[in-house]
């Protein structure tokens, strides 16, 4: 009874089982190779059909296959990269190009303008104290004023500079060994940036201790010392532009042209100093307009090289085309430099080709700024902080040379001085009709800017696809503020009072306070890699 019980028992509880294993996920049982302690056994065959030939390593090399399609992204960047490469060049000569004019223009109103600006002054001088004694007009106007202080300048560094033996300088020039004379140009070059770094701050300080207001506590050393010293910073600058101009003619009249070869090789050691650096949006338009300021030097240095080498071999034509191959090749060198350097640049630092878009139109902006009716600085003035061209000194330098090489001796050589003058004029004048018909242009391009026409429009005459007319109405203009679009502004009974309140609150001053502030210095002293 005992043993049936037991099996009856034992029945049920397997019975019980079955009937909870009904309602139970049943899982399959482990294999061995999905436990923790699995390790794989290599077995001989396997390890004669992973073996690997040449003949098979060869067959996989040449039959592989893969597929660009899947990193469609990363392709397209790399080819949008190289395109944006090549396009540099152009973008580059275009702001070159238009720096360039803004410093000729910049340069030959120290030729033009400057001097019958000058006389204009002195006879103001003299003709002013009679209407002042009645109450009539002041004395001076501070345009007059400074126009009076920098051609005594010029004319106090033009007779300084007479004193200078330039026979002696290129003898003694000349009779260096080469690398002398490599170190010493560079150490010129050094001192030229310099000199640019502080010289506008010197002439700023000089018209502003001229123009200051009167009746305030004084803070300056007086206008004597400051005229002092910005006429032997003037002087001493133009040393050093002649020094360079002399170097320059000893290497490319040399009958040995190791000289001119190692000046033109250190523009490729420019290269190492600014490529593989950092740079963002703003530094490089430092380096971008500190390389316009040292094109236009190197033409100018260039163009005195040639006078000096004809009037020494007496004007004869052969001579000229000597000369011009190596002068069109250390020109070449210096763009080809600069395409390099501003197109691996831009490729190191992510920067797209229409960067250089905007820089020109902040050239653009400020050419404006200058001719607007109230502006608050000269365009040689603003040209020189923003590239660090000083045309003072430059111009010294070519008076020099030019008293130099020509001898007007007769009234027919008069005339000719003359005629010469009309025409260097004639093409300023007209460059300067350019670079605002560009300006225009590149203005225009910003329509999210709302510019307020003025009352009174000029003649018309078409430049650059802009009319004088429209070129006087974006002169005037001024940016409507959020208060004024909202609100009807007052009649006024004076309509010049209505003018002078719109040139008050200029658009090119909000233009260039929007802009970030460049320092001289630092423009300066970005590309120089002592």
């Amino acid at each position: 009874m005992s043993g049936d019980r037991r099996d009856a028992e034992r029945r049920i509880y397997f019975d019980a089982m079955d009937k909870e294993d009904e309602f139970m996920i049943r899982r399959p049982p482990l294999r061995r190779w999905q436990t923790d302690d699995f390790r794989p056994r290599r077995r001989r065959d396997d390890l004669q059909q992973t073996a690997v030939t040449l003949a098979t390593f060869l067959r996989v090399e040449l039959t592989r296959d893969y597929l660009l399609e899947q990193d469609e992204d990363r392709f397209t960047a790399k080819r949008e990269k190289i395109y944006s490469f090549f396009k540099i060049p152009r973008e580059v000569e275009k702001f070159m190009a238009y720096g360039f004019f803004q410093c000729a223009d910049s340069f030959l109103f120290v030729f033009t303008f400057l001097p019958v600006r000058f006389v204009m002054a002195l006879w103001a001088i003299l003709v002013r104290p009679f209407h002042h004694c009645f109450g009539q007009l002041a004395l001076l106007k501070p345009a007059e004023v400074c126009d009076a202080l920098k051609g005594i300048i010029m004319l106090v560094c033009c007779l300084a500079m007479n004193y200078i033996d330039t026979s002696m300088m290129y003898h003694l020039i000349k009779s260096q060994s080469i690398i002398k004379l490599y170190i010493f140009y560079n150490m010129l070059e050094v001192g030229d940036r310099l000199f640019s770094a502080f010289g506008q701050d010197t002439i700023d300080a000089l018209l502003w201790t001229a123009t200051e207001p009167r009746g305030r506590k004084r803070e300056h050393f007086g206008l004597v010392p400051h005229l002092l010293f910005a006429a032997i910073y003037v002087f001493l600058h133009s040393l050093l532009v002649l020094f360079q101009a002399t170097t320059l003619n000893v290497a490319i009249n040399s009958s040995n042209k190791a000289l001119l070869t190692i000046m033109m090789s250190n523009n490729f050691v420019e290269l190492k100093g600014s490529v593989f650096k950092k740079f963002d949006k703003n530094n490089l338009f430092q380096v971008a307009c500190s390389d316009v300021r040292e094109r236009f030097h190197l033409f100018v240095l260039l163009f005195i090289v040639v006078l000096q080498t004809m009037k020494e071999y007496s004007w004869r034509e052969e001579r000229f085309w000597v000369l011009l191959p190596d002068c069109v090749m250390v020109l070449v060198a210096e763009v080809f430099v600069d395409w390099v350097k501003h197109a691996f640049i831009t490729r190191f630092n992510e920067l797209l080709d229409d960067v250089y878009r905007d820089y020109t139109a902040s050239l653009a902006f400020d050419t404006a700024q200058t001719r607007q009716k109230h502006a608050v600085s000269d365009h040689s003035d603003l040209v020189a902080r923003r590239m660090g061209f000083i045309p003072l000194p430059l111009g010294v330098v070519m008076i020099r040379v030019l008293v130099q090489a020509l001898h007007v001796d007769s009234p027919a050589g008069l005339v000719l001085l003359v005629l010469a003058y009309l025409c260097v004029a004639s093409f300023r004048i007209l460059n300067s009709l350019v670079i605002l018909g560009k300006a225009c242009d590149l203005m225009a391009s910003f329509p999210d800017k709302p510019l307020t026409p003025c009352a009174s429009p000029a003649a018309i005459l078409t430049n650059s696809n802009v009319t004088l007319a429209s070129l006087g109405n974006l002169l005037d203009a001024r940016p409507l503020t959020e208060d004024e679009s909202q609100e009807t502004p007052p009649e006024s009974d004076n309509e010049d009072d209505d003018d002078d309140l719109v040139a008050k609150s200029s658009f090119f001053q909000q233009r260039t306070r929007s802009e970030p502030s460049i320092s001289l210095s630092d423009r300066e002293l970005v590309s120089t890699d002592a």
